[in-house]
């Protein structure tokens, strides 16, 4: 039982024959090895066991584990080369000097299926720890493969933006900003100002929707700008963001529609930045660069970090490949005339911002990505909120991969199908919802580890730790340069954020996977999913 050394040294050798000795069980080591299993040959096999027998009287040899033809075939001839020696075959209970019956006893009758629940429990065990095992490699394994390909692509974007930049100083179209507004009155002032004092050449109109506030949203926009010649204020009733942007868009004069949240603040060469790229004739529309505005406790720096490096650093890579997927609500541009083509902001999906990038991506358009167009958001400050919002934002990415799912591979859609959709439904939805198994590895990990340690002792304990650790720390270093990698992209960006990395692997990232299982559960049940609008707390602050 010790792959051929009968003196067993390893923990892995000597724990297994101290359980069994302490409840009773003799253990037969052997001295002889046929080597039978690397199938020299028949005669080899033979050769070899006889040169050995100075050595020892148990013999190895293997009924399974491969094709076993040359032990059978060496068998027979073995046998009569030993009994022509004078050699005697016997069982180890008569070597040993007892009855097979003291040696091996039978299975009581009442302990048979103590027995099989015994097999079936370690069985299920061993294949839990098996899956676990492999799962927890392959998506080591792979994101580590696409943290290598993502952040290529983006130095390649960051390279080229800062050689060439967008040189279309000449593109100064005519602008709409709109501004859909849902209970914003403490934020809908300081949104528009950051509107008004945008360094654009061109004309540019602000639309203010408001979706029918119970509060005081309309009267705070109207007592500050309702005499102002750039700013539009309306008023209806209340019917979801989908149709406040429909609302502005249909009293939009601009060439360009500009939509925000009404919690962003934009910095002054945001509406320039976002412009520019639909100089191009082949862009329909432009994902901005957006930021959280409000780093006021550990919930919201977390999301600082995600924002720079799981949504800004992809959208550099992805704008190489023309694969972005979601324009976000917070800062983006689009091409007027072709969003009223496709029929505006439709209201089936949660995520209308990424339903409508999608639907420009089926018509041929490229979607650019402008980092310089930085739009700062209020992030939700508590865990309650940040599920809240995951959870929409989640049940909306489900809607818009299910909506779209006829183009995925589809031949036509070029990297739509092949490359967008993919990353959408694996890394989006589907490895969020199996990540938990390798939080789970690490923690089944610590609890059989402290089990073994309670039962025999530190040493083999400790070796099987360190293994794990190493594991689980080669993933979350994983995890800590691509949030480096993306921060350094990024020069106005506090590093020292990167090291909240480590503390958001156990909390953060477990909302996270929550979220998408729900929504999942959400989409198989049938359920309802409602906006679910955040309470604002005007805790934006733009960086000098």
């Amino acid at each position: 039982p010790y792959f051929g050394d009968a003196e067993p040294t390893t923990a892995d050798e000597l724990v297994p024959v101290g359980i069994a000795s302490d409840r009773g069980y003799l253990t037969v080591g052997l001295h002889i090895d046929s080597e039978d299993w690397t199938e020299p040959g028949v005669r080899t096999i033979i050769d070899t066991t006889l040169a050995q027998l100075p050595r020892g009287n148990v013999i190895l040899m293997h009924d399974g584990g491969g094709d076993r033809t040359q032990t059978i075939a060496a068998l027979g001839p073995l046998i009569d080369s030993l009994r022509a020696r004078g050699d005697t075959l016997v069982l180890v209970s008569e070597l040993m000097g007892v009855s097979r019956a003291e040696a091996m006893p039978a299975l009581a009758a009442r302990s048979a299926l103590a027995r099989a629940v015994e097999l079936a429990s370690f069985g299920s065990v061993g294949v839990l720890e098996w899956v676990l095992y492999w799962v927890f490699l392959l998506a080591l394994v792979i994101g580590a493969a696409r943290l290598c390909f993502i952040t290529v692509l983006a130095i390649v974007h960051r390279l080229r933006r800062h050689q060439h930049g967008h040189d279309a100083e000449w593109y100064r179209p005519s602008v709409s900003v709109i501004v859909p507004a849902y209970n914003e009155e403490r934020v809908i002032v300081a949104t528009v100002r950051s509107l008004l004092g945008q360094a654009y050449g061109g004309e540019l109109e602000v639309v203010v929707v408001d979706d029918g506030s119970p509060d005081g949203t309309y009267e705070a926009a109207m007592a500050e700008f309702g005499t102002h010649p750039r700013v539009a204020i309306h008023r209806k009733p209340n019917g979801g963001k989908a149709s406040a942007l429909n609302y502005g868009l249909e009293r939009a004069r601009g060439e360009i529609v500009i939509c925000l949240d009404a919690d962003t603040v934009f910095t002054p060469d945001t509406v320039a930045e976002l412009v520019a790229p639909l100089a191009d004739p082949t862009v329909g529309a432009v994902a901005g660069n957006a930021k959280v505005g409000n780093r006021v406790n550990i919930v919201t720096r977390w999301q600082a970090i995600e924002y720079v490096t799981s949504q800004n650093l992809d959208r550099r890579a992805f704008s190489l490949l023309d694969c972005i997927t979601v324009v976000p609500g917070a800062v983006g541009a689009w091409r007027r005339e072709l969003v009223e083509r496709i029929g505006g902001f439709s209201d089936d999906t949660l995520a209308e911002d990424q339903d409508l990038t999608l639907a420009i991506r089926r018509e041929g358009y490229s979607i650019a990505y402008a980092d310089a167009a930085v739009g700062y958001t209020e992030a939700p400050d508590t865990v309650r909120a940040l599920a809240k919002q995951r959870f929409r934002w989640s049940f909306g990415t489900l809607q818009c991969a299910w909506k779209h799912r006829d183009v995925l591979f589809h031949r036509r859609a070029g990297s739509l199908g092949f490359v967008a959709l993919p990353n959408v439904w694996i890394f989006q939805l589907l490895f969020p919802v199996i990540s938990p198994v390798a939080d789970l590895m690490f923690l089944w990990s610590l609890v059989s580890v402290w089990m073994v340690k309670q039962q025999h002792g530190a040493t083999y304990a400790l070796t099987t730790l360190d293994q794990v650790l190493l594991f689980y720390a080669l993933f979350l270093l994983v995890d800590w340069l691509a949030a480096m990698v993306a921060f350094l992209m990024e020069p106005d960006e506090d590093k020292s954020l990167t090291w909240l990395v480590f503390l958001q692997r156990f909390v953060y990232r477990q909302v996270m996977y929550w979220v998408v299982v729900r929504s999942f559960l959400a989409a198989v049940r049938g359920h309802v999913v409602g906006w679910g609008k955040l309470e604002r707390k005007a805790t934006v602050e733009v960086p000098a």
